[in-house]
């Protein structure tokens, strides 16, 4: 068989527009397909960027842009919800020594700076267009599109996420599954007195914390148990937001006075899923959050996505033949590294939803941030 040089990114968040940048950098032919006309250009508030993550963006030519757009800090506290720092360390640094422990950014700025890095990179890209069909052979795919045009690949990657269509398209039948939780966000002004992320576990919600994101700006959350989101209007989204955040102290009251706008508070559930098994069919393969999403208790979420196309990108390039042995290793360097992650981040959560007072929390962050250090 010929080597296969010809792909089609399917989604164009973290994961597609990693491995997009990495297989260009070979020179292979890639086509990247996002079904949002803006690309997800304003999505978002806050994201948090382990050393991990950050590991990725290097490899990808951007971390200058996102040391310089985030906001860098090495330790994490935990606060009870008057505001009382009960508890501050150091936190590991899982992408080595020569990186932060931590960045936080601005979402859109992120998606910005990767972006821009795929258009640089040569790649073919058309926005506002999904694939409306995929027909396999033993030599690729043919796609048709939703604008009525069609393309023949030799690999198609699923970047679209957690609900992606692709995936139900190849006959994988694992599904998102709610855990319980859901979260409350928005992005405000930075206290000056903010220069890490804060946790406080209890009142009147599971979680309250905050995470800088650059010298001016950081991004708030608290996590309640999830409702009907039918039930919540949008336009009562800062009411219900601030409604929880009044109660906790600290820098919290100033936070809580910007959160006045409903279009900028977001609301959704905690979900976990792993596919189990492999992450592809034929020459259709997962990755991100199409094959994995985790509770974003631990805050790995984008790190999971990044290193998935980090990893899909290495073995693709180093080899001639794309078959299904490939495909398998990259699904069992994945799995091992992604199940801990999930099922850490659930039980994190499920903690809470407990109540159970004695559990080795820091134990368990200790143990899976540890094995994060090493690479994926």
């Amino acid at each position: 068989m010929s080597t296969p040089r010809t792909v089609l990114v399917i989604g164009g968040g973290a994961a597609g527009n990693a491995v997009t940048i990495l297989l260009r950098r070979a020179g292979i032919t890639v086509d990247l397909i996002e079904a949002k006309d803006d690309w997800n250009a304003t999505a978002g508030s806050g994201i948090t960027l382990q050393g991990n993550a950050l590991r990725v963006l290097r490899e990808l030519g951007v971390w200058d842009l996102v040391e310089k757009s985030g906001y860098a800090f090495s330790a994490v506290g935990i606060t009870a919800p008057d505001g009382t720092v009960l508890h501050a360390a150091e936190d590991l640094r899982t992408g080595g020594d020569d990186l932060p422990a931590t960045v936080g950014m601005q979402r859109p700025r992120l998606q910005g700076i990767l972006s821009d890095a795929v258009r640089a990179s040569g790649a073919t890209l058309r926005l506002g267009v999904r694939a409306a069909s995929l027909e396999q052979d033993d030599d690729g795919v043919s796609v048709a599109f939703d604008d009525g045009s069609e393309g023949r690949y030799d690999l198609v990657i699923a970047a679209d996420g957690l609900g992606s269509a692709t995936r139900a398209a190849i006959g994988i039948t694992d599904r998102p599954e709610p855990t319980g939780m859901a979260i409350w966000r928005v992005a405000a002004p930075r206290p000056a007195g903010v220069t890490r992320t804060d946790l406080a576990y209890g009142g009147p919600a599971y979680i309250a914390g905050y995470c800088p994101t650059s010298d001016s700006t950081l991004y708030a959350y608290v996590v309640e148990a999830k409702r009907d989101r039918a039930s919540i209007p949008v336009a009562s989204y800062a009411d219900e937001m601030r409604a929880l955040a009044q109660h906790y102290g600290g820098h919290w009251p100033e936070i809580t006075a910007h959160i006045t706008d409903p279009a900028k508070v977001n609301y959704t559930w905690f979900d976990r899923l792993l596919v189990e098994g492999s992450w592809h069919r034929g020459r259709v393969v997962l990755v991100g959050d199409a094959a994995h999403c985790c509770p974003p208790t631990l805050a790995q979420g984008a790190a999971m996505s990044l290193e998935d196309a980090w990893v899909l990108a290495q073995l693709l390039t180093a080899s001639d033949t794309w078959d299904d042995p490939l495909f398998q290793e990259y699904y069992e360097r994945r799995v091992a590294r992604v199940r801990p992650v999930v099922d850490a981040s659930v039980q994190i959560g499920q903690w809470q939803l407990d109540g159970v007072r004695d559990a080795d929390l820091p134990g368990l962050m200790s143990r899976t941030m540890t094995m994060l250090r090493e690479l994926p």
